[in-house]
Formats: structure tokens, sequence, C-alpha cells
């Protein structure tokens, strides 16, 4: 190829992608979209050098990236600097790297393995990070997918790795398949998505667990933690307990944002007695998020206060990233308590589906941009574990999804109102899934492929010369 076609294909390639990667992911994604912006890249990566196709595949994916970084500007969860733009760079990389590889393989004459482990190569990097990270992980390639249940239920096997696998093995496929001709690849390519297809359908097709109503409160201009010791708070706490008195009849769960109060008492008497009062007289178990000092210490909590009247039970948050973490799970009958960023790892969620949760009330705090992206993460969890969930974001928004990962209802927090309340009655769970039972397998086995891959390029290969451009 000479150097000026060459440089035609790597610029059509990489303003295609990086156009694809930037309306396909990130905090609104069209969700056809993801599926495509890896295969114009895929697409060149044969004709062109091995350095040219990792350059090609990190420039891409990198421009489309910072479809986020207006976001990440202003945020205080992932500042853009350093840490949004390690992030951007991290995933550019690692596309880099399921790029050359796919290349190396396929100009080799292992198409079908190309095809296999490159998509293997992304999910390892990721899950091993994401692992080794407090943070954990959201806003990824499963993430795009939220709002399409068909692909999702993939996850109640193989977890959301098994969703970001397929976003990108569907056009390594189309490419292998296109480029070399390969009958053999098209076949596979075609069943593996003819079996999540099918599987999709016949799972969202069955009876979940019996229908839970549930009700989701947010106040729409109240700050974080509103202190019980000032004014504000009890006249805070006595607001919000006549949005639960007037929920109506049959609500069960009523779910409060994290960090609607603060107190530097172990016992507020002012949110412990109104809230326990109004539980025992409306029959509703209610969620809320408590922020407590001490010991010079911030405490995150959940306080759930039992339909029952009993004493509240405290869901201290287990991960965060500037307070003590817990450990402990928080059931009451068949309902669990996580908090906000609790969904971007795969526990909690997993361990209170195996100990009989159907349900999880999760209180949240996000920024208004990112409020979708984070309460799709948690509707990941749900459909991996085999759980409800009902997740109550401060000033960002309210959703509540069954167990199949179908968005029952939702609003936007923040309007001309003192509160946004959403009430719906949500599908429960009806048991733990296979992931939620058996963990990260499908992650380790593509850590397993991507060895293998690796491998594969070091073997004396059955080198196919790569196609010019405008070749038939």
């Amino acid at each position: 190829m000479d150097s000026r076609s060459e440089l035609a294909l790597v610029g059509l390639a990489g303003s295609a992608s990086a156009a694809l990667f930037y309306f396909g992911t990130g905090l609104a994604p069209i969700a056809a979209l993801a599926w495509l912006a890896p295969l114009p890249v895929l697409l060149a990566a044969p004709r062109t050098s091995g350095r040219v196709a990792a350059a090609l595949a990190f420039g891409s994916c990198l421009l489309g990236l910072t479809n986020s970084w207006p976001f990440l500007a202003h945020s205080y969860d992932l500042p853009l600097l350093p840490w949004g733009v390690a992030v951007t760079v991290g995933m550019a990389a690692t596309f880099a790297l399921a790029v050359a590889l796919f290349r190396a393989l396929l100009n080799s004459g292992r198409a079908l393995l190309a095809v296999i482990t490159a998509p293997a190569a992304w999910v390892a990097v990721l899950y091993l990070v994401a692992s080794a990270n407090p943070t954990g992980i959201m806003g990824s390639l499963a993430t795009t997918q939220a709002d399409v249940p068909l692909v999702l239920q993939t996850a109640a096997i193989t977890g959301a790795w098994g969703v970001e696998y397929l976003v990108l093995f569907a056009p390594a496929a189309v490419a292998a398949a296109v480029t070399r001709r390969d009958v053999r690849v098209a076949a596979v390519g075609g069943v593996v998505l003819a079996a999540v297809s099918i599987g999709g359908a016949v799972r969202l097709a069955q009876d979940g667990g019996p229908a839970r109503r549930v009700a989701l409160v947010a106040g729409n201009h109240h700050g974080w933690a509103t202190d019980l010791d000032t004014p504000a708070g009890p006249e805070l706490v006595a607001a919000y307990a006549r949005q639960v008195e007037a929920l109506p009849d049959g609500v069960r769960v009523a779910v409060l944002p994290e960090a609607a109060f603060g107190a530097r008492e172990a016992r507020p008497a002012v949110l412990v007695d109104t809230m326990t009062a109004l539980a025992r007289a409306e029959g509703i178990d209610i969620v809320v998020g408590l922020a407590q000092w001490t010991d010079g210490k911030k405490y995150n909590y959940a306080v759930t206060f039992p339909a029952s009247g009993g004493e509240p039970v405290k869901y201290l948050k287990h991960h965060d990233t500037v307070s003590p973490t817990g450990r402990d799970l928080t059931l009451l009958g068949s309902t669990g308590v996580a908090i906000c960023a609790d969904v971007n790892h795969p526990d909690p969620s997993s361990d209170y589906a195996t100990a009989g949760a159907r349900l999880l009330a999760i209180p949240a705090s996000d920024e208004d941009d990112n409020g979708w992206q984070h309460s799709r993460t948690a509707l990941l969890r749900g459909v991996e574990s085999g759980v409800a969930v009902a997740w109550s974001g401060r000033q960002t928004r309210l959703m509540a999804s069954d167990a199949r990962g179908r968005v029952v209802a939702e609003a936007g927090t923040g309007g001309a109102g003192a509160f946004t309340v959403v009430v719906a009655d949500v599908p429960t769970g009806d048991g733990p899934t296979p992931y939620a039972r058996l963990g990260d397998w499908f992650a380790w086995l593509c850590v397993g492929l991507a060895v293998a891959g690796l491998v594969g390029t070091r073997v004396r290969p059955t080198r196919i010369t790569p196609t010019p451009v405008g070749a038939a």
C-alpha cells in the first residue's frame, strides 16, 4: 500500500470510529453506535502496519471518549485532571491492545482466534483494573447497553463482562469475515449472537418474583447531609415525613437519598423518633441516607426503619474512598440495602442475592450529568444478581427496575417543586443467578483467552499478505 492510500485509509477509519465512540459511549450513549464504533478501525487494521493500527485505535478511541470531559472538568467524583484523563487514556490504550492483537492474529491466518481473543483482551484489562481499583468501574461498553434488556440477560450468566465482550466481539467477527471472506468466522459470530438473542428473549418471557410497591422520594433543593443540629434539619425531617405520609396505599419500601441528613449524635432523636413512628404508622420500611461524624471521621450510613417499628438498622457503605467502610449486609425480609458507589463493584449485590434478597434499596447521590449512567450501573448489578433495584438519587435521578433490567419507572430530580416522588410496582427477583453463585468466571476466562491470543502471536505464523486498499 502506498503512503497516500494508507494515510487516506487511516484518516477515514479513525474519523468514523472516533465519531461513533463519541456518540455511542459516555453519559448519554446511543446503544447501537457502540457496536459500530470499533468496526472501521478493525476493518482498516489488517491493511496497515502493527504500529499504525495500534496508533489508529488509540487515537480514535481517545477522541471519542472525550465526550465525558466537559462533565469531568467540574466533577467532584472523578476530576478530569488527573483521574479523568488517566481513565480515558487507559481505555484507549486497552482498545489499541485489542486491535493490535486482532491484526496480528488475523494476518497470521488465525481469524477465529483473532475474533475470540481481541474482545477478551479488552475485558481482561478492564476486569483486572476494576478489581484493583477501589472505585470499581462504571461507564464502560456494557453500560451503553443498559436500556437494551435483550442484550443484558447475558449478564445473569457471565456478569456485565459478558455484555462488554459481546459489544467488541460482534464488530470483530464482521471485520474478520469481510476481510478474509471466512465463512467459519461468520458462522461462529452468527451462532453466538443468535444464542444471546434467543436466551435473552426466553429469560425476558419468564415470570420474575412477586411485585412490590416501592416509593423513591428525593428533595429537589437540598444539599449534602443537612445538619440535624440546625433549624433546617428538623424542618427537612418533617418535610420528608409528610411526603411519606402522602404516599398511596400499598407501598412497602420507601427510599430516600444518600446523606439526606447529617448528624454528630450516635442516635439523632429528631430523625430516629420521627421515622420509627412513621414506619410503624404507615407499615413501610423506610431507608434513609445518613452521614454521621464520630471521632473526627465521617461514616456513610443507610439507616433502615422497619415497618414493625423496631430499632433502626444501620448499613455502612462497603465501597468508599474517603470514609471508613463496612462489611456487613442489611437484609430486611427480602430487601437488601446498599449505597451509591457500592454498585461499581459486583459485591455486595451478588452477596445479597445469595443471602435471599430480591430487591435492593439504594440511596444515592450523583451529579446531574452522570445520573443516567450511574443508575444504569445499578440496573446492571440487578440483572447480574437477579434482584430488582430501587435507586433514589439526590438531585439526579430516581429509578426503579425489575430483576431483568427493565426500567419500571424513573424521573429526574431538581424540578420546580420541593420534592420528586416516584411510586412503582416492581417485579422482584426470582432467585440468585448463575453469576451470583459463580462470580467472575467469565472475566477470568477472558484473561486466559487474552494470554492464549498473545502466545498465538509468538507462534510461527502462516502469514497472509495484507489486502491492498481498493483490491477486489
